[in-house]
């Protein structure tokens, strides 16, 4: 039995804790506001590798793509534990307005194509049939694979479970690591302040994400997440079941700023408004910023640091969905075995690498 310190408790710490816990290794928790404190959970829940895929960034995919092999498994352990994280598999519905963004969506297919994954070239009038609600748009892409998943029902699962197994929660922040046998940074954008080695690999990258209801009479939320490009800014639309849907996101560099901006609130809006016209009639019930952490390519940090200490940081747009690999890696190498599939290509030994070119 190790002991093991987490820092951090988002998405990323708390299913460090759980996975570790379970295994009966000894583990405390270090975190000033564990579940809600964090970008987890104002997060959009989406669980979509293949619709976030890009040519060049084949790594980013397979590392995804192993974690949703593993997220159905996960979610059902959880739920095993006594509180069911809300998986949904409803898939993705990509958009596009013009002849702009359909030959984005050309280069994502072929490219999916090409990587044998599943998705659908759609008319506008097959996206339009697929998702009534969708404003005016030229054309579609249907990956049926992806998943979401409810972020604030997922970080209560992972709190309750932890609890369950005894992990102990240190409500401070910590100025550096913590002393213990084995330690997990997983303090998101703020992992840099925490090891030399992150100092300047992890930046925090500002989000504005809203929550949205429809009152009386509107047309309720789609039934699938549906993404667009509009005027060069991404946009997601990402449904719950209990009627909310989630909209975002806005990202740019402003250092650890959390305030909510009139202007990324009024882009969301209008953006969502030609995704999603009915949405003009819901009720806003929820403005909020997060701070995502960036890395200094689209890769995460999974892996041990010079010191023997293990990063697990830097997954940008892709905590939620990256959980379950992460998780797995830290146990993997508390317990002396080879890490998942894809991990090895995210380890922060690539820092070094770089700087000796």
């Amino acid at each position: 039995m190790t002991n093991l310190a987490v820092v951090g408790g988002g998405v990323i710490g708390l299913s460090t804790a759980w996975r570790a816990a379970a295994k009966g290794h000894d583990v405390s928790l270090y975190d000033p506001e564990p579940v809600r404190g964090g970008a987890s959970w104002l997060a959009g829940g989406m669980l979509a590798p293949v619709t976030e895929a890009w040519p060049g960034e084949e790594d980013v995919l397979a590392l995804g793509e192993e974690s949703l092999r593993r997220w159905p498994g996960f979610a059902s352990d959880l739920a095993k534990e006594g509180v069911d994280p809300g998986l949904a598999g409803h898939g993705t519905l990509v958009v596009a307005f013009d002849s702009a963004d359909a030959g984005y969506l050309d280069i994502l297919a072929d490219h999916l194509r090409r990587l044998g994954r599943v998705a659908d070239r759609l008319t506008g009038r097959e996206a339009k049939r697929l998702e009534p609600g969708v404003g005016s748009v030229r054309s579609g892409l249907h990956v049926p694979g992806d998943l979401a998943v409810d972020n604030r029902k997922l970080l209560q699962a992972l709190y309750a479970a932890c609890v369950d197994h005894q992990v102990r929660f240190v409500r401070e922040r910590v100025e550096r690591t913590p002393d213990a046998e084995a330690v997990v940074l997983a303090a998101g954008a703020w992992t840099g302040r925490l090891h030399p080695q992150l100092a300047d690999a992890v930046r925090p990258l500002k989000g504005e994400i809203l929550r949205l209801k429809p009152r009386r009479g509107c047309l309720p939320p789609p039934g699938h997440t549906v993404r667009a490009v509009v005027e060069g800014k991404p946009i997601y639309l990402v449904p719950r079941g209990d009627q909310e849907l989630v909209l975002g996101a806005t990202q740019y560099e402003a250092g650890f700023d959390q305030a909510v901006t009139a202007r990324g609130v009024r882009e969301l809006i209008e953006g969502a408004e030609r995704v999603f016209p009915a949405i003009t009639e819901y009720e806003l019930a929820e403005t909020a910023a997060g701070l995502r952490a960036g890395s200094r390519d689209v890769l995460p940090y999974i892996g041990v640091l010079d010191d023997g200490v293990f990063a697990a940081t830097g997954h940008h747009r892709n905590g939620l969905l990256l959980a379950p690999v992460t998780a797995d890696a830290v146990v993997a190498w508390l317990e002396g075995e080879k890490p998942p599939e894809g991990v090895e290509a995210a380890s922060p030994a690539r820092l070094h690498q770089k700087e000796h070119v």
